[in-house]
């Protein structure tokens, strides 16, 4: 039952609880990085990175740090973890540092973590939250990825910086095409997500029709 439970804390952040595309958090890195597939597939794994150490930190100190103060505790945490995941990334991949620009450092107050932080490592143990920080970030990472390829390929004609299509739609790499395959990705989102509760509670062999959707 313990191994269910851990297995569910991972998998919930890949789809059911995805920030990005059913939280929907995180909006800002999410849709002004995604133009190209390179810089956001770093964005994501720097950010999974903060999210990850940042919930093993905060939980193994939950019981050290006053409740008055968690928060103000907590963004200091972050804060530095974000400026030492940026150093790393300076010195180890300048190229990714420079696609990401003023994105890196406010990584720092990207509401996911902050989110994970205070409504989730705070109340549970290390090895849980290690394991929610992983799942949450894959799934942020998943959703960067996903929505940078459509836009890269699609609007751009490339993936990462190789070119392969001659006529892409331009739009799909402006501000209006982010959000129209954004708008996309949360409705494919939904749909999985609603067969996937369907098939949980095996509402495919029910006959009733429930108003709003399966309620077993």
């Amino acid at each position: 039952m313990k191994e269910k439970r851990l297995t569910k804390e991972f998998t919930k952040g890949l789809l059911r609880e995805n920030p990005v595309l059913r939280l929907v958090l995180g909006l800002c890195p999410a849709l002004a990085i995604s133009v190209e597939l390179t810089a956001a597939l770093g964005m994501g794994l720097a950010t999974a990175s903060v999210l990850l150490c940042s919930n093993v930190i905060i939980s193994a100190l939950r019981r050290a740090i006053p409740n008055k103060v968690r928060i103000p505790a907590y963004i200091t945490l972050i804060a530095g973890l974000v400026g030492l995941v940026q150093l790393l990334v300076k010195a180890w991949a300048p190229q990714i540092d420079q696609a990401l620009g003023i994105y890196l450092p406010l990584i720092a107050v990207n509401c996911i973590i902050l989110g994970r932080a205070d409504g989730f490592a705070n109340r549970n143990g290390m090895f849980a939250s290690a394991l929610d920080g992983l799942g949450m970030g894959a799934g942020f990472t998943g959703a960067l990825v996903l929505l940078a390829f459509v836009r890269e390929f699609f609007g751009g004609g490339s993936i990462a910086g190789v070119q392969l299509l001659n006529n892409p739609a331009a739009i799909l790499i402006l501000p209006p095409g982010g959000f129209f395959v954004f708008a996309c990705l949360i409705a494919l989102a939904n749909h999985l997500q609603g067969r996937s509760a369907e098939k949980a509670h095996g509402c495919g062999a029910c006959s009733a029709k429930c108003e709003g959707g399966c309620v077993s």
